[in-house]
C-alpha cells in the first residue's frame, strides 16, 4: 500500500494545495492521501487570526473531498489530538503504525522541502517516508531541488522525487488571507472552502448571510454537502430556471431554491431533528425515524432563517421530497427539477422530462405515483403527503394518460 502524508497548516487550504496533492496522487499512484492539518507547526508560530482546529480540519476535509478518484484522499487529526508541537518525525512514526508495511511518502512544497535539513529529526524523516517535493512557483526548477536532492540522498540516503505541478497556482496562505480580509481571493479557493468560510466569517470575512449574491449563496450551499451532490445541486437549479421561465413563474426565487434545496442532506437524523424541534417542525411518526424525509423541512429552515429567503422559496423547499395536495407552481416546479434533472438516469425520465414542459400537472402526477410505486416495490411506507398530493391530483381530473 502506497500512502501520500500531507501535512501544513490549512490556513486556509486553497487550489495550490489541491493541484500538489491531486498530482501526487496522480503522479505516484497513491492508494491513500491523508491530508494532515498541523496543530502547533515547529518552524513558524499560527497568526493571531488562524480559525480553531475544527475548521482547518473542516476546510482540508473538503479540500480531500474533491481530489480523484473518489475516496483516496481523508483528513487525519492526529497532530490536532496530539499535545505539543506537530513534529513530522513524529507523525510519520505513528502513521508507520496504523499502516503497517506500507511505502509512506512526505508530500511538501520546495520552500520546505530546501530546509527538511534542518528540521526535527530528518534522519528519522527520512528513514519512515520517500520525499516528495513540489514546485510551486516559476522559479522552483531543477536547478533549484538538485543540490538538495543530492545532499539528502548523500547525507540520510533519502528517496526523493521532484514533480512540477501543472496549471501553476502561485499564492501563498498569507496573502490569500490578506485578501480575503479585504473581500477579494475566492478565485483561489474551492467553492465549498470559500462556502464554509462565509458561513463562519473566518479571517475576517463579514458577510450578510441574508443577503447574499448567487455565488456566494452557491458556495455556502455547497460548503454543506460533499463533492458528489454538488452536480446534482446544479442541475436541479438549472432545470428549476428552465421549468421556471416556461411557466411564467419567479426565475430568480426558482434558482435560489435550487441552490438550496438539499443543503442539509448530509445531516444525521439527530441534528435533523433538533433543528426541526428549534423552528417549531411539526413531523409524524413516519418521519421522526425516516432521515430522508428530513431535509427538505431543514434545509428550507435554514433558506429562511440562515439565508434570508421568502416564504415562496421556504415552501418550495419544504416539500420536494414528499409533495403535497394543492401545491404552488413554484414548488411543483422545484419537485420536478429534482425528479428530472440532467443527471437522473432512471426508467421513466425521459417521460417525465417531456410532460414537464407539456403539462406540469401530468408530470406531477407521474413523479408522485413514481414515488408511491418505488416505495411499494421497497416495502417501504409511502409518506402520507405523497398520497395525498396524487389524491388531489386525481380529483381535479389530472391524469397520465395521452
Amino acid at each position: 500500500m502506497k500512502i501520500g502524508i500531507y501535512g501544513g497548516t490549512f490556513n486556509p487550504p486553497h487550489l495550490g494545495h489541491l493541484a500538489a496533492a491531486q498530482t501526487a496522487v496522480d503522479t505516484l499512484k497513491l492508494d491513500k492521501l491523508l491530508l494532515i492539518p498541523a496543530a502547533f507547526p515547529p518552524h513558524k508560530a499560527l497568526p493571531e487570526n488562524t480559525p480553531a482546529p475544527e475548521h482547518r480540519a473542516a476546510m482540508a476535509e473538503k479540500l480531500a473531498d474533491v481530489i480523484s478518484p473518489p475516496g483516496v484522499a481523508e483528513t487525519s487529526s492526529l497532530e490536532l489530538e496530539r499535545d505539543g508541537k506537530s513534529y513530522t518525525a513524529d507523525t510519520l512514526e505513528i502513521v508507520q503504525t496504523q499502516y503497517p508495511g506500507a511505502e509512506l511518502w512526505l508530500l511538501m512544497g520546495a520552500d520546505m522541502f530546501l530546509t527538511l535539513h534542518t528540521w526535527y529529526q530528518p534522519e528519522k524523516i527520512c528513514k519512515l517516508a520517500h520525499i516528495c517535493a513540489f514546485g510551486r512557483t516559476e522559479q522552483d526548477t531543477e536547478e533549484v531541488f538538485a543540490p538538495q536532492r543530492v545532499y539528502l540522498a548523500k547525507t540520510y540516503s533519502a528517496n526523493i522525487a521532484t514533480i512540477t505541478l501543472p496549471g501553476l497556482v502561485d499564492i501563498s496562505s498569507t496573502r490569500l488571507r490578506e485578501l480575503l480580509a479585504k473581500g477579494e481571493g475566492r478565485t483561489y479557493l474551492l467553492p465549498a472552502v470559500y462556502g464554509h468560510i462565509l458561513m463562519n466569517g473566518l479571517y475576517g470575512v463579514q458577510a450578510d448571510l441574508k443577503h447574499l449574491d448567487l455565488p456566494e449563496l452557491r458556495a455556502c450551499s455547497y460548503s454543506m454537502m460533499r463533492q458528489k451532490r454538488v452536480p446534482h445541486v446544479i442541475g436541479v437549479e438549472e432545470e428549476a430556471v428552465r421549468l421556471a421561465q416556461r411557466w411564467g413563474a419567479d426565475v430568480e426565487l426558482a434558482r435560489r431554491a435550487g441552490i438550496l434545496h438539499d443543503c442539509t442532506k448530509y445531516w444525521e437524523l439527530d441534528q435533523q431533528l433538533d433543528t426541526c424541534r428549534k423552528y417549531g417542525v411539526e413531523l409524524d411518526e413516519l418521519e421522526l425515524t425516516a432521515v430522508k424525509l428530513l431535509h427538505s423541512k431543514t434545509g428550507a429552515c435554514m433558506a429562511r432563517a440562515i439565508f434570508g429567503e421568502p416564504d415562496e422559496v421556504f415552501e418550495a423547499i419544504f416539500w420536494h421530497t414528499t409533495a403535497k395536495a394543492n401545491m404552488t407552481t413554484l414548488e411543483k416546479i422545484l419537485y420536478l427539477a429534482d425528479y428530472i434533472e440532467p443527471n437522473r438516469t432512471f426508467d421513466g425520465v425521459e417521460r417525465m422530462r417531456v410532460l414537464a414542459y407539456q403539462d406540469l400537472d401530468k408530470a406531477l402526477l407521474l413523479g408522485v405515483e413514481t414515488t408511491i410505486q418505488e416505495m411499494r416495490d421497497r416495502r417501504l411506507v409511502t409518506h402520507r403527503r405523497t398520497l395525498e398530493a396524487q389524491q388531489w391530483l386525481r380529483e381535479h381530473g389530472v391524469t397520465t394518460e395521452g
